[in-house]
Formats: C-alpha cells, structure tokens, sequence
C-alpha cells in the first residue's frame, strides 16, 4: 500500500480534462487529465504544497492542521478539483491521515446473538464479512447458495469449502468456477476491487489485507489491472445474478448492515421480492438442501 495516496490522487487527476474545468489544454500533453500545478490552482493551494501531498511527504504549509495532518479544507478543495464521490472523498481523508500502522485482529466468527439473526432469516441467504470480505458466519440458505461449508458459525465444522474459499476475492478472482457462477462476472469483479481498496484504505497496516493483495495480484492479471485503476467504491445495495446448479439463474437484490459493536463486521443479506421467481427458486433450493442433509 505504499505510495497510495500519490497513486489515487495520480490516477483521479487523469480522468479529468483541463476544458472540464475551465483551464485550456495548451496543446497535446505527455499526460492525460489535469497537470499538478492546475489541481493546485484549482484548490488554492501552493504547488509545492500539491507536489508534497502527492508524494506522500509532508508538506510544510500553513494549511495543515496542528497535529501535523493535512487539513479538512485542503482535502475538501482537492477532492471539489479532482470531483471525487462520496466514498472516494472518505477514501482520499483515510489515506492522506493514515491511522497508526497496525495490524487488525482477525475475527473468527461473529457474536452467537448475530448468528441467531442469521439463522432467523429462513427466506433471505445472509452471511456477515469481515473488512478483508472474509466470510464469517452464514445462514443455512446462504451455504445452499454460495457453498460456505456447513453450518454456520465460521468454524469450518462442516465438510465443503475451506477457510481460503470463503475469502469473496480468492473465490471471484482464484476459482475457475466464478466466471460461470455470476454472468456479470466483470461487473461482479470491478465492484468487489472497489470495496476491498476502500476497506484497505481504511485499515492502512492491516498486514493481511496488504498479504491478501499481494497473493491476488501474483495470481490474476484480471485483479491487478483493476487495483490499478484505483476504484474506490462500498458494495453496500445493488442486485447480482448468480447461476446455481440446482436453482438455475437467480436475480439477487443485496442490501448490507453493519453490526453495532463490530463495525469491521458487516451482514450481507439477499432480498428478493416476495412471489417472485428468484423467491420461489431460493425456496426450493432451501427445501432441497433440508432433504439431502436429512
């Protein structure tokens, strides 16, 4: 993760064309997008100022806070410039004033209370991620759906998928399968990047996040060309489309929680209308993974 900051700020600079924001172009550029002397100009802040805060060094300006961090204003202005959303603005304030360099613990399973949620939810598959998209605990409709390996609590007590295949990264980016499984599996792919880049923005030395990364980008060129591109997005609702052997080719709307008191843990829960034909197949599917444990 080192040199983040100067890379995000690098590749947001590239998207946006000197007309977009009233400059001229003067000509063709050895670059794309805006120089650093016009992201400066633009956020009223000296140049050598910008070029220290891209570099990641610290820049010497009265513009910074008294604790030594670059300040709310600075990085408002700089992110108005480079017209950075709302998750990347946050993303942009994370990696600019990086908490202290740590690890985070690992957690193995979620509180026995969150369990009994999940497995109250007998209609929706839900299963609860960690900040590194490592899977949890899960509901038994949720195993049926997306094979997590038994029953529920994160253990690994059940016969299936192992501890690695329930990382939803080294399952989208590491197994073959994944590419039949989602047929958006491009969208599918971008979107999980986007929200591990965030959480790892906001875990700057979580040394198994950095080790997670790594793996991925030695073993799919399809991970590193979008780590590269420096998206910066939460998975937090949307809607997915899954082909299940059994069930055949789901519509999924998602919608996410975070857990009081955990907030690396989040539950991701699958919600689909009432009555219709993604429902009525979740059913089945329920029934039929009910039949072949009994």
């Amino acid at each position: 993760m080192d040199g983040e900051l100067g890379d995000f700020l690098r590749s947001r600079r590239a998207r946006i064309q000197p007309e977009e924001v009233g400059l001229p172009s003067y000509g063709r550029r050895r670059v794309p997008g805006l120089r650093r002397e016009e992201v400066a100009q633009l956020a009223g802040v000296s140049v050598d100022y910008y070029v220290r805060l891209e570099q990641g060094r610290g820049p010497g300006d009265p513009s910074r806070t008294k604790s030594g961090g670059v300040s709310d204003a600075v990085l408002d202005a700089v992110a108005r410039v480079l017209r950075l959303g709302e998750a990347e603005h946050a993303y942009l304030r994370a990696v600019a004033r990086p908490r202290r360099a740590e690890s985070v613990p690992a957690a193995s399973r979620v509180r026995p209370g969150v369990q009994l949620i999940l497995d109250g939810m007998d209609r929706n598959p839900a299963y609860v991620l960690d900040h590194r998209m490592e899977v949890l605990g899960w509901n038994a409709l949720a195993d049926a759906l997306l094979d997590f390996g038994g029953s529920g609590s994160g253990s690994g007590s059940g016969s299936g998928s192992g501890s690695d295949e329930r990382n939803i990264p080294r399952r989208i980016f590491l197994d073959p399968a994944a590419r039949e499984i989602y047929p958006d599996w491009a969208a599918i792919a971008g979107q999980t990047v986007a929200h591990l880049r965030l959480q790892a923005g906001h875990h700057p030395g979580d040394a198994a996040t950095g080790e997670l990364v790594a793996e991925l980008s030695r073993a799919s060129a399809d991970f590193r060309r979008l780590w590269a591109d420096h998206l910066v997005k939460p998975c937090d609702h949307g809607v997915k489309q899954l082909r299940h052997p059994v069930a055949g080719l789901l519509t999924l709307p998602y919608e996410t929680l975070t857990i009081p008191g955990a907030p690396d843990q989040t539950i991701v829960a699958y919600t689909p209308e009432a009555g219709s034909e993604t429902a009525e197949r979740l059913a089945l599917l329920g029934s039929w993974a009910t039949s072949r444990v009994g």
